[in-house]
């Protein structure tokens, strides 16, 4: 019983530093303006459930940094680091940054953006 505690604490003890080093190297990349490569380490972090990867990248998307400016992935980002987020101050700032960029979709691709987040699921 022992060893197959320690064997889960050490399996996802590594899945949650391969997730923080994505994000520190996507945060890195950002800054050394290699958008491509941010892009990437973001999305993987993001994908993994890592709600600050999800706020940066939604925010990407909501202004276009590094990525065509897009509204839709930008709201499911927010949307879903709002979810993930465990920290109540900084998840209200993922809802109203979510609901900032509301201001700017049609109803249609306001539905699409919830979809997306409903259908959502963290990749390990």
């Amino acid at each position: 019983m022992k060893r197959i505690l320690l064997t889960l604490l050490l399996l996802f003890g590594t899945c949650t530093v391969a997730v923080a080093d994505d994000l520190n190297d996507g945060i890195a990349a950002y800054q050394s303006n290699d958008y491509a490569t941010a892009l990437a380490k973001l999305t993987k972090a993001a994908e993994a459930g890592n709600a600050d990867a999800q706020g940066r990248l939604a925010l990407r998307y909501a202004l276009g940094r590094g990525v065509p400016q897009d509204f839709v992935q930008a709201h499911k980002w927010f949307t879903i680091a709002a979810s993930t987020e465990t920290d109540k101050e900084q998840r209200d700032k993922y809802v109203g940054n979510r609901d900032l960029v509301s201001g700017k979709m049609t109803p249609n691709q306001i539905t699409e953006a919830q979809r997306l987040a409903r259908e959502w699921k963290p990749k390990k």
